[in-house]
């Protein structure tokens, strides 16, 4: 059965949410595609990051605190990735894709702490890479393990409670006239968009300072990083750009991600652009936590180095 259209006027929370996915002309293509690309791509995101996780791990070589902070954001593109994929590939087989108000609720909460914690992680190796260039002769006093552990709890602390406060207001927006959401997964803007609170521009602002302290806050401080860190080698010359080597694949993926992520969500929805703006959540949702493994694998020498390594013991 189909879940029941809330009725005009009833201010109140339904039992069940109805995602639209992509439009009729697109299902076909659609289909086929989640069973095999989709499937795919979240087999190597899971693969390909437990990869990176295990060496870290394992190889002694990589006990370092770039590597450190690494290996927390391999394990944290699994979550990120696992909290939506699954859903998507098990509502490409079923008639109506339903999700239920806790469900959804939760899938929220879990997306934006991940995102949220990916955010501060990402800030947490950009500020590491700024202490080992510019500051070389103290950065073992500087980045202890102890450092290493309080910046990466503190990565999960502020995510956790940024998206528990959005969860909770989510959770208390009044819903009318209809419970279908035109998205792929529970996002807050498309559940901004069926609700009917009378405070509605209160609500909408309150929960994108809490998303935007998170997500700016961590690439202002990447940012400042990378400022100074591309001070010094301008100033040092050539020992320092080997250094900076170790920077251009965190670069690339914290490009990747800052960039899906501003475009999706920055960017006016309107009808028209609703097919764009699925393909888009897909992109920063499913792609990027796939890439980042492939990113680091290729253009990394220790890491490609501790690859072979792994190869040639389990050849012999």
């Amino acid at each position: 059965m189909s879940p029941e259209p809330l009725q005009q006027g009833n201010l109140s929370s339904p039992t069940m949410f109805l995602l639209l996915g992509f439009s009729s002309a697109y299902r076909a293509w659609v289909t086929l595609c989640l069973c095999l690309c989709f499937s795919l791509i979240y087999l190597v995101t899971v693969l390909g990051n437990l990869l990176i996780v295990t060496l870290v791990w394992l190889d002694t070589h990589l006990h370092s605190p770039m590597y450190f902070f690494l290996g927390h954001l391999s394990f944290l593109d699994i979550c990120y990735s696992s909290v939506t994929l699954p859903k998507i590939l098990r509502d490409a087989f079923a008639p109506q894709k339903t999700i239920s108000f806790v469900g959804c609720i939760t899938q929220i909460y879990f997306f934006l702490c991940f995102g949220g914690s990916e955010c501060m992680l990402l800030a947490a190796m950009a500020y590491d890479r700024y202490l080992a260039i510019c500051h070389p002769l103290h950065y073992p006093a500087l980045m202890s393990r102890k450092m290493c552990h309080c910046l990466v709890a503190l990565s999960w602390l502020s995510g956790s409670i940024s998206s528990l406060i959005q969860a909770f207001l989510t959770s208390r927006l009044p819903f009318c006239g209809s419970n279908r959401i035109d998205h792929l997964f529970c996002e807050i803007p498309f559940l901004l968009k069926v609700s009917c609170s009378p405070n509605a521009p209160l609500n909408k602002a309150a929960l994108y300072v809490f998303a935007g302290t998170i997500a700016m806050g961590s690439f202002l401080l990447t940012v400042v990083s990378y400022v100074h860190i591309i001070g010094a080698v301008l100033r040092r010359g050539m020992g320092t750009q080997r250094a900076f080597a170790t920077c251009t694949s965190h670069l690339i993926v914290v490009s990747l991600f800052f960039s899906t992520g501003a475009v999706a969500y920055l960017s006016p929805h309107s009808s028209g652009s609703m097919e764009t703006d699925k393909v888009l959540a897909l992109l920063y949702a499913v792609v990027t936590p796939m890439l980042n493994p492939i990113i680091y694998s290729l253009r990394n020498t220790e890491v490609k180095g501790s690859i072979r390594k792994a190869l040639r013991t389990g050849v012999s």
